[in-house]
C-alpha cells in the first residue's frame, strides 16, 4: 500500500503500474519473470539474507553464474535477478553498498562472470555518505546494459559532493546534472571519473573499488621546517619577556 500511494503521489495513475508484495528471490511471480523491461530501477535491503539453496544453481535466472551469493548478503542474488529480466536493449541502475564492489569467493566469482564473460556493467557511481533513511553508510550505483559496444568501465567518485542537510546528506540538482553529464560524456575528469579499460580491471582482479580507478588524493602543502623553527623561537621569545613583565607587575602588587 505505501509502494502505490508513493506512486500516485507522483502522478502514476493506477492504471499504469502493478505491485507485487513477495519475496522476490525465492518465490519471484510467474508472469513477471516471463517479462523484460527496458528499464530496470532497484534500492534493494542491502545485505540482506536468503536462503542460498543449492536449487537455485537450476533456476535460470542464477545457474550461468556458476556460484549463489552468500546466505548473508543476497546483493548480487538481487542483481542476478534483475538481468535476468532486463531486455537486451534496456538498462538498469541498481543502488548497493560498496562491499559488492570488492568483496570475494562467491560474489568475485559472480562480478567476474557479469564483467569478463557478459560485458554487462557500465559504469560504478560512488555517493556520498548518509543519503538514505535508515542507514548512514556510502552506497554505489551500478549501471548495467547488456546491448554494450565497448568493454571499459566508467567509474565516477561523487561521493564528496553534496549538500549537507539536518538528518542526513542531500545531493543537489546541480550534484545529479555532473553525475549524469559526466556519465553521458564517458570521459576522464581529474579527481572525479575514469573509463578503465577491462585490461585495467583485470591487473585489478575484478576489484571495483573506487579509489583503484579515481585518485582524489590531494597534496598537502609542504611545510618549511626551518620557518616553523624560527616562529617557534620568536614566540618563545616572546613569552619569555611576557613572563619577565608580569613578574614585575606582580612584583609591585607585593605578589611573589
Amino acid at each position: 500500500n505505501l509502494a502505490r500511494m508513493n506512486m500516485l503521489l507522483h502522478g502514476v495513475k493506477y492504471n499504469r503500474f502493478h505491485i507485487e508484495n513477495n519475496d522476490t528471490l525465492e518465490y519471484p511471480n510467474k508472469d513477471m519473470l516471463n517479462m523484460k523491461f527496458d528499464a530496470v530501477v532497484a534500492n534493494p535491503p542491502y545485505s540482506a539474507n536468503w536462503s542460498a539453496d543449492p536449487k537455485f544453481l537450476d533456476d535460470e535466472r542464477f545457474s550461468r553464474y556458476g556460484k549463489l551469493a552468500p546466505k548473508s548478503k543476497a546483493d548480487y542474488a538481487f542483481v542476478q535477478h534483475m538481468l535476468y529480466e532486463l531486455d537486451d536493449a534496456g538498462t538498469m541502475a541498481v543502488v548497493l553498498p560498496h562491499g559488492v564492489l570488492f568483496r570475494g569467493a562467491a560474489e568475485e566469482t559472480i562480478r567476474k562472470f557479469i564483467i569478463a564473460e557478459k560485458n554487462w556493467l557500465d559504469a560504478v557511481i560512488g555517493l556520498p555518505a548518509n543519503l538514505f533513511y535508515g542507514t548512514s553508510i556510502p552506497t554505489c550505483v551500478l549501471v548495467f546494459k547488456k546491448c554494450r559496444t565497448s568493454n571499459d568501465i566508467l567509474f565516477i567518485d561523487a561521493s564528496k559532493e553534496y549538500e549537507s542537510g539536518k538528518n542526513q546528506n542531500i545531493l543537489s540538482d546541480e550534484n545529479v546534472e555532473k553525475i549524469l553529464n559526466t556519465y553521458k560524456e564517458r570521459k576522464d575528469v581529474e579527481k572525479y571519473a575514469h573509463v578503465a579499460q577491462l585490461s585495467e580491471i583485470e591487473e585489478n582482479e575484478f576489484n571495483l573499488n573506487i579509489p583503484r580507478y579515481v585518485d582524489t588524493f590531494e597534496e598537502e602543502e609542504e611545510i618549511d621546517i626551518q620557518a616553523v623553527q624560527k616562529e617557534i623561537k620568536e614566540l618563545e621569545a616572546k613569552r619569555a619577556e611576557l613572563d619577565a613583565e608580569i613578574a614585575k607587575y606582580l612584583k609591585e602588587l607585593g605578589i611573589e
